[in-house]
């Protein structure tokens, strides 16, 4: 069987690396195409073999990309074509049915109470979601939270499958020495208690809290903030305000595999932690925190 997958961008995220994971254990020939920022997955799908297309999509109302997605699913001759994330979704659920594929899959990973993928849930984005969803055969969800709220929106039960994320949990366990080169190459004092926050530095995951917090716990005490993202300006911001910005360490994005010199891999940076903080008040999944539990942290 042949399968094609469709994601709006391949850079760091729990959802590309869930698309990744997934790629590894599937006993199809895929391809996959991204519609925006053919980011470092890209360069890991790649390195792991898979053949990757990047479709220039220039916004969310670039109608140019359809044409150009459906040639693309018919040249490959697909027999199953499985989407990711919001745009991804409206539009590769429309592609495939005009280049008469039948067996259209999506999976939902960021679906919030008020929220999907940090755009607001207005009543247009809600109904432009109903209608391509009906254009699929199912949808995945994430979690259980995932799925209830797709309910209360009105996709039919019998249309939605729960199939929880995975972890790597060879690559999250626990090393005694990874965690002392790490935090050396991090330049954590010795003795130094981390707390750490990973995800995108976006306003919805609320790390302002977690640094604010910091200025109320001892000296002693670091931040270590794995996500790289548009708020991370503000966010330096709101240490130098709080007078932590020496006990604030900034990662950038990392990728759930080793990167050679560009820096530690999550996992990594997980066994530096002491214990993860995670003050997002919508998660579709909570990935960092499974994530970091098989890492033996405790995560709140």
């Amino acid at each position: 069987m042949r399968a094609l997958h469709v994601i709006t961008g391949l850079g760091v995220g729990g959802a590309e690396q869930q698309l990744r994971l997934l790629l590894r254990h599937l006993p199809a020939d895929c391809d996959v195409v991204t519609l925006t920022n053919p980011g470092r997955v890209a360069d890991g799908l790649v390195a792991d073999g898979v053949r990757v297309t990047h479709l220039g999509m220039a916004g969310n109302r670039d109608l140019g990309a359809l044409p150009r997605l459906v040639r693309l699913i018919r040249a490959g001759g697909y027999d199953l074509v499985h989407t990711h994330l919001y745009r991804a979704c409206l539009y590769g659920r429309i592609a495939a049915r005009l280049a008469g594929v039948r067996a259209v899959v999506a999976t939902e990973h960021s679906l919030g109470d008020t929220q999907m993928e940090g755009r607001p849930l207005t009543p247009g984005v809600r109904a432009l979601y109903l209608a391509g969803e009906r254009l699929g055969r199912t949808t995945v969800a994430v979690s259980a939270t995932v799925a209830a709220r797709l309910e209360r929106w009105g996709v039919p039960p019998s249309r939605i499958v729960v199939v929880p994320n995975g972890v790597d949990l060879d690559r999250f366990r626990f090393d005694a020495d990874r965690r002392e080169r790490t935090r050396r190459r991090l330049g954590l004092p010795d003795g130094a208690f981390v707390v750490g926050g990973v995800g995108r530095l976006v306003a919805g995951k609320r790390f302002d809290v977690l640094i604010r917090a910091l200025a109320q716990l001892p000296a002693d005490t670091w931040l270590l903030l794995a996500g790289g993202g548009e708020q991370e300006s503000a966010l330096r911001a709101v240490a130098r305000e709080a007078g932590v910005a020496g006990r604030v360490l900034f990662t950038g994005e990392r990728p759930g595999e080793p990167d050679g010199t560009a820096g530690p891999d999550l996992p990594s940076l997980a066994c530096a932690m002491d214990v993860l903080a995670s003050p997002s008040p919508q998660e579709a999944f909570g990935l960092a925190v499974v994530e970091a539990l098989a890492c033996g942290l405790n995560a709140s």
